[in-house]
C-alpha cells in the first residue's frame, strides 16, 4: 500500500463524517422548509388571507401577516384578525389516512381555546370561523358538499363567544347579497356563495340582520357576567374576506373602509399563530422561559448523570496528565516480557548445551527480522517462511539464492549438540549472506 493511498484512508473517516454532518444540515433545511410552505400554501389558498394583507396594504392601511416567534406590543395593534382552521379546540386533530379523508377533514391545525381568549381580552379582534373543508383549497371546488359540519362550527361560535343561544344559519340560495353603509353614508353591497350566518343575542349585526348576521360585534359573555374584554367581531363566513371571496362585488371595498374608520391608523395583524405572543410593556415583557426551567436539569435524577459526567471527566484529565509527553524508552534489560522470555529460553538452550536448536530458532528469527525490514512488520510472517523468502531471494538475488538453501538446510539438520566453533560458522555464514540480501550488495 503507497503513502498515497494510506493518506486517502486515513482521511475517509473525516470525509464521511463530513458528509454525515452536511446531509443532517440539509434535512433539517428542507423540513424546516416544508412547515413553512405548508403555512405559505395554506395562506396562499383559497380559503386564505394573504391576499386581504396585499389589498389592504396596497390601500394604505398598515396589515401584516404573523406567524408567531416574538413579543407582539399590543397597543400597536388596532384590530387582530384570527382566522378559525380547527373547529374543535383544544382537542388534537385526526390525521387522514386517505384521500378522501383528507379532502374532508374539516381541521386544518389544532388552537387553544385559552389564548384565543386572551387575545380578545387584550385587544379589538375579529374572529373569523371556519366554512369550508380541506377540499375546498386542494381541489379549488367550492361545493357545498365540502361544507363544514353546522353543529361543529354552532358550538366553536359559542365557546368562542360564551353564547349558549347563538346559533348558525345558512343560506337556501346559492349566492346572498348583504347591504353595508359606510360612514360617510356610501352604500355597498356584499356577496357570499352558500353563505354561514348566524344569530346571537349578544351581537349587534355590522352585515346583515338579527336573524341573519355575517359580521357582529359580540359582548363576550362567561356564565352570568361579562368579561372586560377588548372589542370582538365575530364574522361567519370567511368568504367575505378570504383569497376565494374578497374579489366578490364591494367585499374589499367594505372591509377597506370598515378597517380605515375602526382601526385609528394602528395596525391589521392578521394572527395565524398558535400561541400567546402579545405583551404589555406597562407590565414588562412576559418571558415563556426562566432560569428556573433551566434550573430542572440540574435536579434529580438529571443531577446523578451531571456528577457521572463530571467525574469521568476529572479522571480523563488526570490520566491524560500522567500520560502526557513523549513516550518513555526503556533500557534494553527492561523490555517486555515476551524479550525476556526469549533470554530466558536461549540461556536454558546454552546451559543444557542445545546450541543445535538455538541455531535454528536464531535462524527463524533472522528471517522474520530480515523480512520486516525488506517488506514491513504488517508481511514479515508471511515472508519469514522459509520457502516464501527463498522464493523471493531466487527473484530478486538469484546469486545469493542457493548459498542461502545451502545454509538453511544445513541449519535445519543441525543436531541439538554441536560444537560452539561450528555454531558460530553457520551464524557467520547466514549473517553474511542476509547481510548481502538487505543491503543489495
Amino acid at each position: 500500500m503507497s503513502l498515497s493511498e494510506l493518506g486517502m484512508n486515513q482521511n475517509r473517516p473525516r470525509l464521511e463524517t463530513l458528509a454525515i454532518v452536511v446531509f443532517g444540515g440539509l434535512l433539517l433545511f428542507v423540513l424546516f422548509y416544508a412547515f413553512s410552505q405548508r403555512q405559505q400554501v395554506l395562506r396562499a389558498s383559497p380559503s386564505g388571507f394573504d391576499g386581504l394583507q396585499t389589498w389592504l396594504t396596497s390601500e394604505g392601511v398598515s396589515t401584516q401577516s404573523f406567524l408567531g416567534g416574538w413579543q407582539v406590543d399590543q397597543n400597536s395593534i388596532g384590530l387582530l384578525v384570527v382566522p378559525l382552521y380547527d373547529t374543535v379546540l383544544d382537542s388534537d386533530r385526526s390525521h387522514p389516512r386517505t384521500k378522501t379523508e383528507l379532502l374532508f377533514q374539516q381541521d386544518e391545525y389544532d388552537l387553544e381555546l385559552a389564548v384565543i381568549q386572551e387575545k380578545i381580552r387584550r385587544v379589538p379582534t375579529l374572529v373569523i370561523l371556519p366554512k369550508w373543508r380541506s377540499g375546498m383549497r386542494l381541489a379549488g371546488v367550492a361545493h357545498p358538499v365540502l361544507l363544514n359540519e353546522r353543529s361543529a362550527v354552532e358550538e366553536l361560535l359559542r365557546n368562542v363567544t360564551g353564547q349558549s343561544a347563538a346559533k348558525i344559519v345558512n343560506a337556501d340560495v346559492p349566492f346572498s347579497d348583504f347591504s353595508y353603509t359606510a360612514g360617510s353614508g356610501q352604500g355597498f353591497s356584499a356577496k357570499l356563495y352558500a353563505a354561514q350566518m348566524f344569530t346571537g343575542p349578544g351581537c349587534t349585526p355590522i352585515i346583515g340582520s338579527n336573524e341573519a348576521m355575517v359580521l357582529a360585534e359580540c359582548s363576550v359573555s362567561r356564565g352570568k357576567s361579562k368579561a372586560k374584554g377588548k372589542r370582538l367581531l365575530v364574522l361567519s363566513d370567511p368568504d367575505l374576506l378570504n383569497n376565494h371571496g374578497l374579489r366578490m362585488a364591494d367585499n374589499s371595498a367594505i372591509i377597506r373602509d370598515y378597517l380605515r374608520e375602526h382601526t385609528t391608523e394602528r395596525n391589521v395583524m392578521i394572527d395565524y399563530s398558535r400561541g400567546m405572543w402579545l405583551t404589555d410593556p406597562k407590565h414588562g415583557v412576559h418571558r415563556e422561559r426562566s432560569w428556573a426551567d433551566l434550573k430542572r436539569f440540574f435536579d434529580p435524577p438529571f443531577l446523578t448523570l451531571w456528577l457521572g459526567g463530571f467525574l469521568t471527566l476529572v479522571l480523563f484529565v488526570w490520566r491524560s496528565w500522567l500520560r502526557y509527553g513523549p513516550v518513555r524508552h526503556l533500557p534494553v534489560a527492561g523490555t517486555s516480557s515476551k524479550a525476556l522470555a526469549l533470554q530466558a529460553q536461549a540461556r536454558l538452550m546454552r546451559l543444557c548445551d542445545q546450541d543445535g536448536a538455538l541455531i535454528r530458532d536464531y535462524a527463524l528469527a533472522r528471517l522474520v527480522t530480515t523480512a520486516a525490514a525488506l517488506f514491513g512488520p504488517a508481511f514479515s510472517r508471511h515472508y519469514a517462511e522459509p520457502t516464501t523468502f527463498l522464493g523471493y531471494v531466487t527473484r530478486r538475488h538469484p546469486e545469493c539464492a542457493a548459498a542461502l538453501e545451502s545454509v538453511l538446510t544445513a541449519i535445519q539438520s543441525l543436531p541439538p549438540r554441536i560444537s560452539p566453533v561450528e555454531a558460530i560458522r553457520h551464524v557467520d555464514e547466514l549473517e553474511a549472506l542476509l547481510e548481502q540480501i538487505i543491503h543489495d550488495t
